[in-house]
């Protein structure tokens, strides 16, 4: 399952996910303490709630009625109010824990004190519902719907002490919350840390696969990082050695192959001069030179990309040679022209590359129609012919070894299925690639891209 914005590379998506673990837990963390500073701050209000009360209000009965103001104004903060209260007062029900609070105000009275079982405790009222001369002086400050701490303590026959507490709010840990920022920088750079010594032997190792792909030289990929990178890097060279040995000895087999055949070919057709019948002469001849085909085939191919080093030319220059050449022979191939086109290459493989295209075109589509267009990083060599085209399973297929589309065995109509294959190899050998397509009008169209600088043998 992939989402749409989650990063795509190794190192962005392991500094993500440590940064987000670290992150969470400390967020965690944060929030817990702040539970529990809130109920440790609820429990304290409760404590003092149950001291301060009982303390003025037991100080307030056995003092003067004129002196009471002056020890409430006293035991009062901007977070406490005490202020007397005459008559009757609100007695609306107490829950259990309100009632379990009011009983130990009743306890911490003395045993004298008058109408200490009438003590009313309200943890939770609304500051609205508190009369003005009442409430705390912070309450002018306090947020709308906060709710206060009241307790109601009898202290004589017809007063109560009013005591109304603005309980402070649970604060959010700030230095939890800095020292998870901490951290999670902390993490990322170690993350960042370890993603590097990952990522650059793995970056490697694809640039060198990459490379193998298009036909390039091996290259020896640095053995580094930790121990499972270092082992793919080590696995990676062995392999790439083998095969560069496996290919090259199929290359000089097919060279050697290739050479031995053509002395007996020689031999052959000089026997074939003493031959009396024509018609024999003639049929046995036209089987040496398709056997001749055949073996000129194979060396090229046994060749592939490798031999000839790359040097910069003018394409437009190199391939408009060869159409005029093939156009002075007879061949019906025509060539639009195309400003310079500088490229670093290994000419004699282009040229044989589209010879093979423009020959293909005739041989098959009647005509051959070559142009060059750029792209962003190259060029495109077109070459397109006015032939029933390919099936379009069968546009990968055509170049495999020996693979032809023309049902008999014969060269002079069905090629020796080399040909493409060889354009494949060499496009690749230089870091391009070759691709057919049916044209919308009828015929074929085939594109071989080549980039500016040629990939290195």
């Amino acid at each position: 399952m992939r989402f749409k914005f989650w990063p795509k590379t190794l190192a962005v998506q392991l500094i993500l996910v440590v940064a987000a673990a670290v992150a969470v837990s400390n967020i965690g963390v944060a929030f817990y303490f702040y539970k529990n500073s809130e109920a440790q701050a609820s429990n304290f209000s409760n404590e003092r709630t149950i001291d301060r009360a009982a303390a003025v209000a037991a100080t307030a009965s056995q003092v003067t009625p004129q002196s009471r103001l002056v020890v409430m104004r006293f035991m009062s903060k901007p977070e406490w109010r005490f202020r007397e209260a005459k008559g009757g007062y609100d007695t609306k029900p107490m829950t259990a824990e309100e009632a379990a609070l009011a009983r130990r105000i009743a306890d911490a009275l003395p045993d004298h004190h008058p109408r200490k079982n009438a003590v009313i405790v309200h943890l939770h009222e609304a500051i609205a519902h508190i009369p003005e001369e009442l409430r705390p002086v912070n309450a002018s400050t306090a947020k709308p719907g906060t709710d206060v701490i009241q307790t109601i303590v009898p202290i004589d026959a017809h007063s109560v002490v009013s005591g109304v507490y603005l309980r402070p709010t649970a604060e959010w840990p700030v230095q939890i919350m800095i020292a998870a920022l901490i951290a999670v920088v902390l993490a990322s750079a170690g993350a960042a840390f370890v993603a590097r010594r990952v990522v650059r032997p793995l970056s490697e190792l694809t640039r060198a696969a990459a490379n193998v792909a298009m036909g390039s030289g091996a290259p020896h990929v640095a053995e580094q990082g930790p121990d499972d990178v270092r082992n793919a890097a080590v696995a990676f060279n062995a392999m790439a050695e083998k095969v560069t040995r496996t290919l090259e000895s199929q290359r000089h087999l097919l060279s050697a192959v290739g050479h031995d055949l053509r002395t007996p070919i020689t031999a052959m057709r000089i026997n074939l001069e003493f031959i009396e019948d024509d018609d024999l002469r003639e049929g046995l001849m036209r089987n040496l030179e398709e056997l001749q085909v055949l073996t000129e085939q194979v060396l090229s191919a046994a060749k592939g990309a490798g031999g000839e080093q790359p040097r910069q030319v003018d394409l437009s220059a190199l391939v408009e040679s060869l159409c005029t050449d093939l156009d002075e022979l007879g061949e019906p191939v025509s060539w639009a022209n195309h400003e310079p086109a500088p490229i670093s290459c290994r000419p004699n493989e282009i040229k044989r590359a589209v010879r093979n295209l423009v020959e293909n075109a005739v041989a098959y589509g009647r005509r051959a129609d070559v142009r060059i267009s750029d792209t962003s990083d190259g060029y495109e060599v077109l070459v397109e012919d006015e032939g029933p085209g390919i099936a379009e399973n069968d546009r990968q297929r055509v170049f495999e070894p020996f693979v032809r589309l023309e049902g008999s065995r014969n060269v002079a109509t069905g090629g020796t299925g080399l040909g493409l294959t060889l354009v494949k190899a060499i496009a690749e050998g230089h870091g391009g690639d070759i691709r057919l397509e049916n044209r919308p009008g009828g015929g074929l169209r085939a594109r071989m891209h080549l980039p500016r600088v040629a990939a290195t043998a």
